[in-house]
């Protein structure tokens, strides 16, 4: 018996999980590397080759051992933010086994629709804060998103409150962790700020001693240098990045309704003044995932068959057309494939197999019967026909009309026709006589 499946195991975007589960990672994971590196490598630069002589320079209770300390602290806690951010659920809405039903729809001639056909609409408005906000139909997942929700392409998931994919991180930023993504970027913007401090520093008592000149403190401590121009690049950009967060939280936006909705002139509903916003981000409670990652997956249950069929008939534009003239061009069309198709199959008491020429240039004698299974139909001559049992044969690919492919209202079509058609065919047997 197999082993039932967890949720993780058939998840269906394109996450990847570890250690059973319990984290779950973006699928550009592998770019988290590059960023502990870039966050790692310079403070161990820093307390190999700088914290460790400015120690010397503060040598009051130690003091100077807090230099290295403080750095190789923030270091964790960077470190742990950016794992807090890249390894957890952030806000991803569930998928819906099937389109909900409550929204179908048949369409109308006066609308502009097809009359009969099944419409499904693909945007539709909810209200929020007393406003009319238009919510998008997700084909992929198949629910209407929430407002400020949108799908990410690259984990193939709708993520609440969407505001960004992060390459650096490696995951969706989204409701459940925008915060620890924005405490991430604005503590490394403060780390960088205290290396390049404390290596400026270290210069400042490099020149004091036997160094007088910039370029000599320099080329006697090259790490410094180093430090100092990394983190000056690094400033402009995390330094960059949390100004504009600061930004958007001020205003209550999100990266990607201030780059979609930049042009336009409409309000932000979602504001609530620079405080309040501030406090909705940071003094909120994080609401709790909506997958249980770790648990059973249920079977998925088969959306229910809906109905294409028409409610009412319409008529075309050239105007209504004859009931008869219909139902025996769709009968002598259905008459013609089966006649067909199983024209070898069809064995006559008159003996031998007659050819297609023949039957079109015979008289009344050999009249078109309709295929029923295991039935046998009169024919005009006294000539009865069995045709058999026909289906779709695989092998050879050839088809066979078979009665259970039919509908009951093809049925009825078929029959009308055919009574059509042997009443029409009687002056002319009478002629023939």
């Amino acid at each position: 018996m197999a082993r039932p499946q967890r949720v993780y195991e058939a998840w269906k975007g394109n996450n990847k999980f570890f250690f059973g589960g319990r984290l779950i990672f973006g699928p550009d994971a592998k770019s988290l590397i590059l960023s502990v590196s870039l966050i790692v490598a310079p403070v161990l630069v820093f307390c190999g080759f700088v914290a460790r002589h400015l120690r010397h320079h503060f040598p009051a209770y130690n003091a100077g051992y807090a230099i290295p300390a403080v750095a190789v602290v923030f270091m964790i806690y960077v470190l742990v933010l950016l794992l807090i951010t890249s390894a957890q659920d952030p806000g991803i809405v569930p998928r819906a086994a099937h389109p909900p039903e409550d929204e179908f729809s048949y369409g109308n001639a006066l609308s502009g629709g097809t009359p009969g056909r099944l419409q499904f609409p693909r945007v539709k408005e909810v209200l929020v804060n007393g406003m009319p906000v238009k919510v998008k139909y997700c084909d992929t997942c198949m629910i209407y998103r929430p407002p400020r929700c949108s799908h990410c392409s690259i984990c193939n998931n709708c993520v609440e409150r969407f505001d960004h994919h992060c390459p650096w991180v490696g995951q969706c930023i989204g409701q459940r962790n925008y915060r620890y993504f924005f405490m991430f970027v604005s503590s490394s913007t403060l780390l960088c700020i205290y290396v390049f401090a404390m290596s400026a520093l270290y210069i400042k008592f490099i020149m004091d001693e036997d160094y007088p000149t910039v370029w000599k403190a320099f080329k006697h401590s090259p790490a410094s240098l180093g430090l100092l121009i990394y983190c000056f690049i690094a400033l402009w950009f995390v330094g960059g990045l949390t100004a504009f967060h600061m930004y958007l939280i001020s205003t209550n936006q999100t990266t990607y309704e201030n780059f979609r909705y930049r042009s336009d002139s409409r309000p932000n509903i979602y504001s609530q003044g620079c405080l309040n916003n501030f406090l909705q981000v940071f003094c909120s409670k994080t609401k709790p995932s909506k997958h249980k990652f770790r648990a059973y997956a249920q079977e998925e249950v088969r959306p229910p068959t809906v109905s294409f069929g028409r409610e009412v008939d319409e008529e075309p534009v050239g105007g209504p057309r004859p009931k008869v003239e219909d139902d025996l061009e769709i009968g002598t069309d259905l008459l013609k494939i089966s006649q067909r198709r199983n024209y070898e199959d069809v064995d006559a008491e008159t003996g031998g197999r007659r050819s297609r020429s023949s039957e079109v240039e015979g008289t009344a004698s050999a009249r078109p019967a309709v295929a029923c299974s295991e039935s046998q139909i009169p024919a005009v001559g006294g000539t009865d026909v069995r045709v058999r049992h026909s289906s779709w044969d695989r092998r050879s690919g050839n088809w066979d009309m078979s009665s259970a492919v039919l509908t009951r209202s093809a049925s009825d079509v078929i029959g009308r026709s055919s009574v059509f058609a042997a009443d029409a065919a009687r002056p002319s047997l009478e002629e023939t006589r």
